[in-house]
């Protein structure tokens, strides 16, 4: 059977947006219209002459980096994908970038959830953070990566992440004003890497609750700080109690690197993004 759609095609086009969050006040628009996602609808209807709205796959906090982000947003022009990059980035401050376009058609007779979509379709996300280890900060590095004075012992931190791999409820590791409508995620990988004096915590899991990373790197900084013993955090975590987990640490280290979908959307993603230093 043949569905025949009246009127234009609406297509939903994927976007890869790299971006240094240092200027801007995180992701999600606000009402002073400083944020990624304020600067990259401006630049959409300025290019497409057309109020164009976006979903991402995950926000980030002020301060927040993304190797790469994506978004989508529904249109019916008809435009060559690279018109999309480089028209786009014309109209872009020099902090934010469109990477790649990829069009996905949407058929108006199928169910909405069965089409690609920038939050709900993806699944896994990974975050690097990145963290300067000496007694002496570098200003070459201020809002790129965290820094912390005292030498830390990776084997310990290495040896207390083990306990987050699985299924788990990570309420003790959840900012007080998230809005997930669960705790219970599903960690897939945490490494953390020594690379002179970087060291590079990369986090995988299905998805992030509000702060995660940044509480997550904060107790494992405890733990390499050796004020207390990598089986702490497993207490920490078994608690649930926010309350027990070491603060909050900086935003400035910590990167969306990449969003895993189903290879049948085709999008032209990078296989890892890299860090500016690798």
């Amino acid at each position: 059977m043949t569905v025949e759609v009246s009127g234009p095609l609406t297509r939903r086009i994927a976007l890869g947006v790299q971006y240094d969050g240092t200027p801007w006040n995180g992701y999600q628009k606000q009402p002073d219209r400083k944020t990624v996602q304020d600067q990259l609808e401006i630049a959409l209807e300025t290019f497409a002459r057309t109020r164009l709205a976006t979903t991402c796959a995950g926000r980030t906090d002020t301060g927040v980096h993304a190797l790469e982000q994506v978004v989508h947003f529904d249109t019916e022009l008809d435009r060559p994908m690279q018109s999309w990059v480089r028209g786009v980035n014309t109209f872009l401050p020099d902090s934010i970038a469109v990477r790649w376009a990829h069009a996905i058609p949407v058929d108006p007779e199928r169910d909405p959830l069965l089409d690609f979509h920038a939050r709900f379709s993806a699944r896994a996300r990974t975050y690097h953070y990145v963290l300067y280890n000496t007694p002496v900060r570098s200003p070459l590095l201020a809002g790129r990566a965290g820094w912390m004075f005292r030498p830390l012992d990776v084997t310990l931190m290495q040896e207390a992440a083990r306990v987050l791999i699985g299924t788990h409820d990570f309420s003790a590791f959840r900012a007080a004003g998230c809005q997930a409508k669960s705790p219970v995620k599903h960690m897939h990988s945490l490494d953390i890497v020594r690379r002179g004096d970087l060291i590079v915590f990369t986090v995988c899991a299905s998805a992030f609750l509000h702060h995660m990373v940044r509480n997550l790197v904060g107790s494992l900084i405890y733990v390499g700080l050796e004020r207390t013993t990598p089986a702490w955090l497993g207490e920490v975590l078994a608690s649930r109690n926010r309350d027990l987990a070491a603060p909050t640490f900086m935003p400035d280290g910590l990167y969306l690197a990449k969003i895993d979908y189903d290879p049948k959307w085709g999008l032209p993603q990078e296989s890892a993004p890299p860090l500016p230093w690798f």
